[in-house]
């Protein structure tokens, strides 16, 4: 049993630890589960991904907005962005011939709402790059 001289430990140890993952989640690393076949046959719908939120650089947390960029996102990479239609994408990113532009094109050509249908992506749009699939 605890004692009353270690429960306000405890308490900066929880609000420490909440920190500390809220930090890695708005600046470092995120997970995301795909919904849809348009990655396919590299991502399937239920797939669980990371996504390296630092990729691109630092964004000012809750927003779309960077605070410090230092990459773009290159050809081949699969990034994440908000789309067209306000949700969060997730498409293979290729060289659009437009400075500060990329072309996001899903795998999946018959399934996939992507820059085919709506034109490049401004690059400030990343807002990081799917590292990790499971």
């Amino acid at each position: 049993m605890e004692s009353p001289a270690s429960k306000p430990k405890t308490a900066r140890a929880v609000v420490a630890a909440f920190a500390a993952a809220l930090f890695a989640k708005s600046f470092l690393v995120d997970f995301m589960i795909a919904e849809g076949n348009s990655m396919v046959p590299s991502i399937k719908s239920g797939t669980v991904m990371l996504v390296n939120r630092a990729a691109y650089g630092i964004l000012v947390p809750f927003s779309s907005r960077y605070l410090v960029r230092w990459s773009v996102p290159r050809p081949g990479e699969i990034v994440v962005f908000p789309s067209p239609d306000g949700r969060l994408a997730v498409k293979r990113s290729e060289d659009s011939g437009i400075e500060g532009f990329f072309l996001a094109i899903g795998d999946n050509e018959g399934s996939s709402y992507d820059s085919r249908a709506y034109g490049p992506v401004a690059n400030d749009r990343a807002l990081g790059r799917v590292v990790g699939i499971r």
